[in-house]
């Protein structure tokens, strides 16, 4: 059985930093391409970062290019660094584990930029 969880989620001031993570289990024997996307309330899902090889730090897009950063440790787990975050990074944060035609995505964890 899969299981694809985020955490480190919550409310925060603007301007502070927020490190969130995803762990997933009962994925053996296959690179998977890891990605971090964000839905704000009334708004389309949008791909914030992503890596696609053996890295262990990946790419991020517009408009958190610059200030958040996609990485992963040895064991697996991905993260997303997110610095001087501001009120329109308010979503719900995924993270989406895809290869093979498998496609593996995680509850999502909030993630509120008081104003």
């Amino acid at each position: 059985q899969v299981d694809i969880v985020e955490s480190g989620g919550g409310s925060v001031q603007p301007g502070t930093s927020l490190n969130i993570s995803c762990a997933a289990t009962g994925l053996t024997g296959r690179n998977y391409a890891l990605s971090w996307y964000r839905q704000a309330q009334g708004k389309e899902r949008d791909l914030v970062g992503f890596i696609t090889d053996a890295s262990f730090r990946g790419t991020t897009l517009d408009p958190v290019k610059g200030r958040f950063t996609v990485s992963r440790d040895k064991e697996g787990t991905l993260f997303l660094q997110m610095n001087n975050l501001q009120t329109d990074d308010t979503g719900k944060y995924f993270c989406r584990w895809s290869g093979g035609g498998s496609d593996y995505w995680g509850q999502g964890i909030q993630v509120t930029v008081l104003s």
